[in-house]
């Protein structure tokens, strides 16, 4: 369906960074296809509180969030869902008449992805970093019923403190200990970033880990995910998370859920660039 952008076309953005594509084809791909008189559009900023501010008073309906902004914007609100407060990091402000409130749709896929991909709750695991999104995937790790893990992280106040917020353990480096879940929640593997070739853990820890995981969405296989798929590991990658929460988004700032066919269509199509 044809669409045009009119005075009252509904604006919707994402805050990051490092802003990429996925987002803004996957979503305008969905306006599109279902009639909706919406665009969406990617930004970064040196002025988090300024930006956030324009979206309050420009009215723009949702703005999703992601590095280094998921902490610092919380105090710009004015108010977070359960799946944003419980673990202070949002990745998505729906805007409803000039009142900001904050989520957090990466536990929601996270949470869905460990349940759906059965994934053992009796294996321990190393998830590396302690930012937003760690601590997303570490609460989502909790609910889900694993009991037994490290934070592997440098920072000598994020790292304890995320592991004793959710009963783990912490260490700075992981050393020759191979977990049976390997979890990585840094940049590591990123496309366009410093250490895109590297591993997030070594190549004997992937070749005796039972599964892997890695939150980076772009590539859809690092090079994490790409040794863990030639050996034959159950891989949750970032391009599967990166899907789910994008639909969560969808429906808080549209209230419509589109059918599964037309999300993987809108994905393929978010992938091409």
């Amino acid at each position: 369906m044809e669409s045009y952008i009119n005075r009252d076309t509904q604006l919707c953005m994402s805050l990051s960074g490092r802003p990429g594509n996925f987002g803004t084809r996957f979503h305008n791909y969905l306006y599109r296809e279902l009639g909706l008189n919406f665009v969406y559009k990617a930004f970064t900023t040196g002025n988090l509180a300024g930006a956030i501010t324009g979206i309050r008073a420009l009215g723009v309906r949702g703005c999703a969030v992601s590095m280094p902004f998921k902490e610092d914007c919380i105090e710009y609100l004015d108010g977070l869902e359960p799946s944003a407060e419980g673990i202070m990091s949002v990745n998505t402000i729906v805007n409803t008449e000039g009142k900001l409130r904050g989520y957090n749709t990466d536990y929601t896929a996270v949470f869905s992805l460990l349940k759906s991909r059965a994934i053992s709750t009796g294996l321990d695991f190393a998830l590396r970093g302690s930012g937003g999104m760690a601590k997303a995937v570490a609460c989502a790790l909790r609910d889900a019923g694993f009991a037994k893990g490290v934070i592997v992280a440098r920072n000598e106040a994020a790292g304890p403190a995320l592991a004793s917020q959710y009963g783990y353990a912490w260490k700075q480096e992981l050393g020759d200990e191979t977990p049976g879940l390997l979890i990585n929640v840094t940049p590591i593997g990123m496309t366009g970033g410093p250490e895109a070739a590297r591993l997030a853990f070594t190549e004997a820890q992937v070749r005796a880990a039972h599964a892997v995981f890695d939150v980076v969405a772009i590539p859809a296989e690092t090079p994490l995910i790409q040794l863990a798929g030639t050996l034959g590991k159950p891989c949750i990658s970032g391009a599967d998370v990166i899907v789910l929460q994008a639909v969560e988004q969808f429906v808080l700032y549209t209230g419509l859920r589109p059918e599964p066919h037309l999300i993987t269509r809108a994905a393929a199509f978010a992938r091409q660039s």
